[in-house]
Formats: C-alpha cells, sequence, structure tokens
C-alpha cells in the first residue's frame, strides 16, 4: 500500500507540484524495459546465437539504417522489436545506446514447451478420460468461430488428424524434423482441436478454427519467435492464443506482446509450468497480468505431482495421460499418451473458444473471469495456489451469467494508457473538452490486474473531482502530466504525484485537482489496499468552474 498523505486538491500548472511523500508497494510491477546492458551485459549476448532490439517510441526510427546495414531484420513492428546475430549486436548496441534510440536489449532466449512424455496408447476416443471431467459430454460443441492458435513447435500438418483439415490455418513453415520436442506442437493442437473424423481422438472443440505459429523454425523455441506468433495472431484478429512454453526469465517485450494482444481483444491461456519438484520458481509468460494459468490435475481432481503452485494460478485441466497426435514421423503409430500442464491448457484454450464461439458478444475481460470463476472448485476450498478456481467447467462456463466488461484493459500503467505507447491511440480519456463527467465501473486483482490507469482531461481553471466506491479496500492517486509511470521513485514520484486517497476498508475516497494553467491530461489509479485479493468500484468523475 502506498504510504502518502492525503491532499484534497492541487494546482496542475507550471509552478512546482506538491511535494509527494514516500513511494508504495504494489501487488503487480511497472510496465519498464529491462535495463540496458552495460558493457559485461554485451559481452554476455554472445552466449546466445541472436539479440532482440527493441527500439525508443519516439527517437527509435533514426535506429533503423544501421540495423538494417547490420543485417537486423524486424519481427514484431507494432513492439518496434528488431533481430539480429548477436556478434553484430554488440559491435552496434553501443552507439545506439549512447544516442538514446534504445528501449530494450535482450538475448533471444530460448523457451522449453511445458511438456512430458510418457508411454504409448491406442487412438481411441474411450481414453480421453478427461471428457467428463470437464463436462466436454454435457455441451454439444459449436461449429467454427473464434479461432484457437497455438504458438509452439511445428503441427505436422500431414497426420491424420489435421490433413484435410477444415479451418486450418498454418501461419508460417512448420518444421517437425528436428526431434526431440517438436512432436510438442501437434500434440497441444490435437487436444484442442482433433476433429471428429472417425480415427484417432478428438479434441475439445473439434470444429474450432485453428490456427498453427511455428516459434521453433530452427529446431529450438525462442522468445523473439514466440512473439512473432503473438504478433502474427494480433494481424488476424481477436483469438484464443496457447501458449504451452515458459521458462523464469521475466522478459519485458514478451510480456508488452502478451498485453498488446489482450489488448486488441485475444485471450491468451498458458501453462503453469511443470517445475513443483524444483520448489515451484515463477514461470513466464505464466506469471504476467492478464494471462489464464493453467495447472494439471489427475482423473480424482488431485493436483499433478509435476504441476507449479503459483500465486497466479487462474484454474486448473487434467494433464495426467492424456492421449495425443504425436507426428507419425516421430512415432509410427501417430499417437501417444502424455503428461504436462503443456495438455492441460489447450483444453482450457479450446474450451474458452468454444463458449467464446457460442457466446460471441463476450468481451476478453468477461471471458477471462468467466472461465475462471466458474471452474468446478476442489480442495481445498476456494482458490488456491494448485488450481485456482478449480477444474475447467464447460458447461459452467457455457450456461453460466458473464461477469461485467472491465474496461479499457490492459491499463496497469501509464505506457499502456497514453498514445504512443504500447498501443498507438492509447486509451480514449474519461473526460474531453465539453465532456467533464463521466462513471464506469471495474474491478482490480491482486494476480491478474492489481491497478487501473485513467487518462482524464483537467480544462483551463476547472477543478476534476474523482469519487471512488469500492466493496473492498482500494486507493486512489491523481498523476501528474509528466508521469511516465505509477510506479515511480525519488525525484520523478515527488514531480508527478500529485495527490492520493488511503482511507481503509470500503470508505469512499474522493480526491481532487485545480488546474490554473492551459488545460491538460492527468492520470487517475485506483489500486488495491494492502492484503486486499480482489475488489470492484464505482467510479465517478465530475469537472467544474474554480
Amino acid at each position: 500500500m502506498r504510504r502518502v498523505s492525503l491532499v484534497l486538491a492541487v494546482l496542475v500548472c507550471a509552478a512546482a507540484p506538491a511535494a509527494a511523500a514516500a513511494p508504495v508497494k504494489y501487488f503487480g510491477h511497472a510496465i519498464v524495459p529491462a535495463p540496458l546492458p552495460g558493457t559485461r551485459g554485451l559481452q554476455a549476448l554472445d552466449r546466445y546465437p541472436r539479440t532482440l532490439i527493441e527500439l525508443d517510441r519516439a527517437r527509435g526510427g533514426l535506429a533503423i539504417p544501421a540495423l538494417v546495414h547490420a543485417g537486423a531484420r524486424l519481427i514484431a513492428p507494432q513492439l518496434r522489436l528488431w533481430r539480429l546475430p548477436s556478434r553484430r549486436a554488440q559491435a552496434l548496441v553501443p552507439s545506439l545506446i549512447r544516442a538514446h534510440l534504445v528501449r530494450s536489449v535482450t538475448p533471444d532466449y530460448p523457451r522449453r514447451p511445458d511438456r512430458m512424455l510418457t508411454h504409448f496408447s491406442d487412438p481411441l476416443v474411450s481414453y480421453q478420460w478427461w471428457i467428463p471431467v470437464i463436462g466436454a459430454d454435457q455441451v454439444e460443441p459449436p461449429g467454427p468461430g473464434i479461432p484457437v492458435t497455438v504458438i509452439d513447435t511445428g503441427v505436422d500438418a500431414s497426420h491424420p488428424e489435421f490433413a484435410g483439415r477444415p479451418n486450418t490455418a498454418i501461419l508460417n513453415t512448420q518444421n517437425i524434423s528436428g526431434g526431440g520436442e517438436e512432436f510438442h506442437g501437434t500434440a497441444v493442437a490435437s487436444v484442442a482441436a482433433a476433429p471428429t473424423n472417425g480415427v484417432g481422438i478428438v479434441g475439445v472443440y473439434p470444429q474450432a478454427v485453428l490456427q498453427a505459429w511455428d516459434a521453433s523454425p530452427t529446431g529450438q523455441l525462442t522468445v523473439g519467435d514466440e512473439v512473432r506468433g503473438i504478433v502474427a495472431a494480433i494481424g488476424r484478429g481477436r483469438s484464443v492464443i496457447n501458449l504451452s512454453l515458459g521458462a523464469s526469465q521475466y522478459l519485458p517485450i514478451e510480456e508488452e506482446a502478451v498485453l498488446a494482444a489482450f489488448g486488441t481483444g485475444s485471450l491468451i491461456v498458458v501453462a503453469a509450468g511443470n517445475e513443483r519438484e524444483k520448489g515451484n520458481p515463477l514461470d513466464y509468460p505464466a506469471s504476467y497480468n492478464h494471462v489464464l494459468t493453467v495447472g494439471s490435475t489427475g482423473n480424482t481432481d488431485a493436483v499433478s505431482p509435476f504441476s507449479n503452485r503459483s500465486p497466479y494460478m487462474d484454474l486448473a485441466a487434467p494433464g495426467e495421460s492424456i492421449p495425443a497426435a504425436i507426428p507419425t514421423s516421430i512415432f509410427a503409430d501417430g499417437y501417444s499418451q502424455v503428461d504436462g500442464t503443456s495438455f492441460a491448457t489447450p483444453l482450457v484454450a479450446g474450451a474458452s473458444a468454444a463458449v467464446w464461439t457460442s457466446r460471441p458478444t463476450l468481451r476478453n475481460t468477461q471471458l477471462f473471469d468467466l472461465m475462471r470463476w466458474t471452474a468446478r472448485d476442489v480442495s481445498p476450498a476456494g482458490w488456491d495456489p494448485d488450481t485456482g478456481f478449480g477444474v475447467l467447467n464447460i458447461p459452467s462456463a457455457t450456461n453460466s451469467r458473464a461477469p461485467s466488461v472491465d474496461p479499457q484493459e490492459p491499463n496497469e500503467d501509464v505506457f499502456l494508457v497514453k498514445p504512443k505507447g504500447l498501443f498507438s491511440t492509447g486509451h480514449a480519456p474519461l473526460t474531453a473538452a465539453g465532456h467533464g463527467s463521466a462513471v464506469l465501473s471495474g474491478r482490480l486483482d491482486s494476480s491478474e490486474d492489481p491497478e487501473d490507469v485513467y487518462r482524464v482531461w483537467v480544462p483551463k481553471k476547472r477543478k476534476v473531482t474523482f469519487s471512488l466506491k469500492p466493496n473492498a479496500n482500494v486507493n486512489a492517486a491523481i498523476w501528474g502530466p509528466k508521469t511516465k509511470s505509477v510506479f515511480e521513485k525519488g525525484k520523478a514520484l515527488k514531480r508527478d504525484l500529485i495527490v492520493a486517497g488511503v482511507k481503509p476498508g470500503k470508505a469512499l475516497e474522493r480526491v481532487s485537482v485545480r488546474n490554473a494553467g492551459p488545460g491538460t491530461y492527468v492520470y487517475f489509479d485506483a489500486f488495491l489496499g494492502k492484503n486486499v485479493g480482489d475488489a470492484a468500484y464505482a467510479l465517478g468523475i465530475k469537472t467544474a468552474r474554480l
């Protein structure tokens, strides 16, 4: 909780801002770029074949000629992300950093599929024990609709489950010749969307529109190719994106790609990881905001012995002894049983796409909460870090009342709200010239959505008052127009934090800002109080003359 004194009104003008109190601890984290490497960091780049360079939003265009000359390739235009061989990056990056043209630099880290491969089995539906466990036998799957996008290793398009399958889009060249993990994408895609074609298995959403992106075109799955897949999915419109992969590194560029997908309307479903015996390290992208994090359970609803515990867990699905398609070049009979959160994840992804197709007017924020809040609770009662809200429940998700829309997500920080941040136009301001009042309802969640930031117009010689009424302890703050992040510290915090309200419990928070100078934008910030897991709130905004 931010420990600040309550100030009721402060001028926003050329004069120095009022002093702000000490920074606070948030449940989330700032959406900030990776630190730029020093000399030692640049030397370490050659441990990896390729390097990712994210350009500065304002000045980065000046670096493009040098990047092109060095053989770099633009792999994610929306993120201004380039990739080039690491040895060339070592020579080029210092000059780009000195010219302030770079936002972040990171190796193109490998990502691992979150899988475990076990024994063979006959390709029969009777082996698909998970069908009644998640209620897939109680709801008729819809026809083609919202796509399922599998970003993984390559999918064997010649396999009997995919050869001639309608509504299947191969988004790039699929490589299944590398051995090792190359079975993984085929298995994941089959669990989500194997058709009812009289052979092998049946996926949880047999008639799904299936989109496949190979994130391991050279035989190794990397974050750069994962991001390329997410950007490709964004370009094709909203879908349910399946990421049965992860690693221990927190990478801002990966997080930005996930948030860009969510912000343009998609749902992202991610495997929690299979490192329970290694102490449950945080896994990414499973630990980012706005992703459905999926654990694994067995046929008695007990958490699988490999499935990670996580404070970011949302729900679980069967992930043990799951019959799946395997490339025939790897296993001649074309099928095997597989274990892992990798295969619980496509059950949730495919089911989410089916529910969304049946209920096409839902926004992704509604679907996100619907899928986890309708899960079948298992022992222990209530949310827990092993299974989240419980085991996937398709009938309940199909028939339950949908939650309200959570507006303007993602909006955890200024970078996600203002124009020319992550999104070119940012989010629309809640007030504008001639429209000085607004009302909305929102919600916060400590593991998925800990912060809501809104842009608000304050006209000249006007006072804007914010009234926030929560159902649990939610605090409020107003930040000035120069704010780069609501997680600022030190001098930036003193410069930009205008006012904060930190009343305890369900108390109404009312904060105001006065503007004696030219009209300007400020940022209203709603954030959870200490030890609060989730909350809903109503926000009212009024503009009046000074």
